[in-house]
């Protein structure tokens, strides 16, 4: 007997359809270039998963670069100074003390007693 495909192609073009919403132009209404819209979209988000966390760290170093120059040091001796007294703060954690609670910032950088 005869197996007809409709259902099945059906379902699949219905689930790119699905994924294309918000699409322009072809992307949206064609099956086969809007799976490969989908692709290419798929294949750019696991891309940018991993370049946001690079993107972040980034600018958490430069928040603590300028917090760290107020106080007369830089990054990298305030980063290795972190690492001699055994203090395990995070680069997050500081730029957010950086940002929102300068003194308590203050509080440890003067635990590692900087010098330049």
């Amino acid at each position: 007997m005869r197996v007809k495909r409709g259902v099945a192609s059906h379902k699949k073009h219905q689930k790119i359809r699905q994924a294309t919403k918000g699409m322009q132009k072809s992307h949206r209404s064609s099956v086969k270039r809007g799976k490969q819209a989908v692709t290419r979209s798929l294949q750019f988000a696991y891309r940018d998963r991993r370049n946001k966390k690079r993107t972040f760290r980034q600018l958490w170093n430069a928040r603590i670069n300028a917090a760290a120059r107020q106080h007369g040091t830089t990054y990298s001796l305030f980063i290795n100074s972190l690492k001699k007294a055994n203090i395990s703060l995070d680069r997050k954690i500081l730029a957010e003390l950086a940002v929102n609670q300068p003194a308590a910032f203050k509080a440890v950088l003067d635990a590692t007693k900087v010098v330049k």
